[in-house]
């Protein structure tokens, strides 16, 4: 088999496998963040949304013949030994900032890749391999709003219950800069929100203890 009539979550890490690419390099060769890449790991019957679908048509016209043909082995259930599995995605570790300002909380309204359209979240970004999880913290959060934060602590680390990877949380205290929607790719809006109706926003079950915690103090 090799052509892909609707690409899936699936489909998407076999082409990944076949071109032998970490998810920070497949991500890098699609253009997208690497928090989405993970998402295909963990959940392989998500279907991306239509800019995706040509993105990845694009990247798998373009593979190389070798690529193409472990491609082909992969999705018919046959392997030729290589591939990078999803190692990647069981590794991957992700920041969360949890910035507040008076009695606000900074939220990001992300492009999701599957048919709920699009999910509010904490500005958030991938730690990468020998990097601190306080710097990617702050630049993250700087480059996804244009708000410039300070750690004021660490509220603990989980596995996210959707999408399987290793979440580190940080509370986070405002400094300047107005919220901006830095990254159109990835993100739709940029909004501070009140502390009691963050739960209107990103659902209560998902939410980490001890965030809830924080928006549930008085200011």
């Amino acid at each position: 088999m090799d052509v892909i009539k609707v690409w899936n979550g699936h489909y998407a890490c076999q082409l990944q496998s076949a071109l032998r690419l970490t998810n920070e390099q497949f991500a890098a060769q699609l253009g997208v963040a690497v928090r989405t890449v993970a998402t295909w790991h963990s959940d392989p019957a998500v279907v991306p949304r239509r800019e995706m679908q040509q993105l990845l048509d694009t990247v798998h016209e373009q593979a190389p013949p070798p690529a193409r043909r472990r491609f082909s082995l992969l999705v018919a259930g046959r392997s030729d030994g290589g591939g990078a599995g999803t190692a990647g995605a069981q590794a991957l570790r992700v920041a969360i900032a949890v910035v507040t300002r008076e009695d606000s909380v900074l939220l990001v309204c992300r492009r999701d890749d599957d048919a709920t359209g699009i999910t509010w979240q904490f500005p958030a970004g991938v730690i990468k391999p020998g990097a601190k999880a306080e710097t990617a913290t702050v630049r993250e959060t700087l480059d996804e709003t244009g708000v410039h934060c300070a750690i004021r602590q660490q509220l603990g680390t989980r596995l996210h219950p959707v999408t399987g990877v290793l979440c580190e949380y940080f509370l986070c205290e405002y400094l300047a800069g107005e919220a901006t929607n830095s990254d159109t790719v990835e993100n739709i809006d940029v909004m501070w929100v009140p502390r009691k109706s963050v739960t209107r926003f990103i659902p209560v079950d998902t939410i980490f203890p001890p965030i809830l915690a924080i928006l549930e103090e008085q200011t």
